[in-house]
């Protein structure tokens, strides 16, 4: 019987290492990390010479642009999640390996040994800030990568030619239960102004999928002698740089305005549902939009909302995402604004799952999402 394996595979400049992975995507289970495994494969000049071979994973936290690094100035950071020396073995690792890994091993021959890394859940998720039209060199974000590499030590200096470097993403997927439904209601007076103005803002559910249709029930009561002249609903990203203590701030992704059923005057109210769709495609000259941790040939989207495992966590090497859809009511240059927010999450479903995306221009279902394929790799057939 034959077996079909798309593998993912990179050489060392002097082609002596070469590593192969099954996957490049490890999903966060909130609670704990898909374990990052592959196969190092060396040239027989390094098992003769007993070379040491160390690989490492690495998590790299750009917060500036590279071409304002003047005079020393770095604003890069670089963290090692895990570390391990690959061959020569340890004795009695004690790490069961994979059943690609076992069948990496019989085809790629005596010169092929496994290698396993855990990291912690708290590391952050794979996040691109989206770069200005004339900004050059790396995005800023959070990007990992594996990292194999001839040495005496783990501590040794890397030389280019015997290093290689392969990235991957640590993504999380929207949970299996769905949330309590949001809703909220916020009420304005107004000083020498009998009555007052409430505004009632709820969403179908809490968890969205990218390239859903988001639907914004609205409720306005108008119990004031204030007229309302228009209402706009929007949907906001929110990015917590938390290196930073200042380091947050808001980019609107999708917006609508509208005046039918303006002017709402006194003693009236008006319902209605406004339709929303973030999508990058709307957001493509953006500078500061966070999107999904980029990997060659990618396609990329919206970032996905930051699962925490408590709200007060925060890791001081990362970046939180989060939405929340703000209505707001113009009631004037005198009247002001009374405006409302809810925050709510939006992610990919589990690959595999039967969830469904609801589209604005069609307003109908469609086919279940299927993630794109992150990159070309190697086909390899197993006996």
């Amino acid at each position: 019987m034959v077996y079909n394996f798309k593998v993912f595979k990179k050489c060392s400049p002097n082609g002596k290492v070469t590593i192969y992975m099954g996957k490049r995507d490890f999903v966060d289970h909130v609670s704990g990390v898909e374990p990052i495994d592959g196969i190092v494969v060396l040239d027989d000049e390094y098992i003769r010479d007993h070379r040491k071979i160390f690989g490492q994973i690495i998590c790299s936290f750009r917060y500036g642009r590279e071409e304002d690094e003047v005079m020393g100035l770095n604003f890069q950071k670089e963290l090692f999640l895990a570390s391990e020396q690959i061959y020569p073995q340890p004795e009695k690792s004690g790490k069961e390996q994979t059943k690609l890994q076992d069948r990496l091993l019989k085809k790629l021959g005596p010169n092929a040994f496994p290698f396993t890394f855990n990291i912690s859940p708290n590391a952050p998720s794979s996040i691109t800030l989206q770069p200005g039209e004339k900004d050059q060199g790396e995005p800023c974000g959070v990007s990992y990568y594996v990292k194999i590499f001839a040495g005496e030590s783990e501590t040794d200096r890397t030389h280019r030619r015997s290093t290689v470097s392969l990235g991957i993403r640590k993504i999380q997927f929207a949970p299996t239960k769905p949330g309590q439904q949001p809703c909220t209601v916020v009420r304005k007076d107004f000083m020498l102004s009998p009555g007052e103005l409430e505004l009632e803002v709820t969403l179908d559910k809490q968890l969205y999928l990218h390239g859903e249709r988001i639907g914004v029930n609205i409720c306005i009561r108008n119990n004031s002698n204030k007229v309302v002249k228009k209402v706009k609903a929007m949907i906001q990203q929110g990015v917590d740089v938390v290196l930073f203590q200042n380091g947050s701030y808001r980019n609107t992704v999708a917006s609508i305005e509208t005046s039918e059923g303006c002017p709402i005057q006194p003693g009236s109210s008006l319902q209605k549902v406004m339709y929303l769709t973030p999508l990058l495609a709307s957001n493509k000259q953006r500078r500061g939009i966070a999107l999904d941790g980029q990997i060659k040939r990618h396609e990329q989207c919206l970032a996905s909302t930051t699962l925490l495992a408590q709200p007060d966590q925060r890791d001081a090497f990362g970046i939180i995402v989060s939405y929340a859809v703000k209505v707001k009511l113009f009631l004037g240059a005198l009247g002001g604004e009374l405006a409302a927010e809810l925050p709510f999450v939006l992610m990919h479903p589990k690959p595999g799952s039967k969830a469904k995306i609801i589209h604005a221009d069609s307003q109908a279902d469609v086919e279940t999402f299927r993630q794109d394929t992150i990159d070309q790799g190697q086909s390899i057939d197993f006996d």
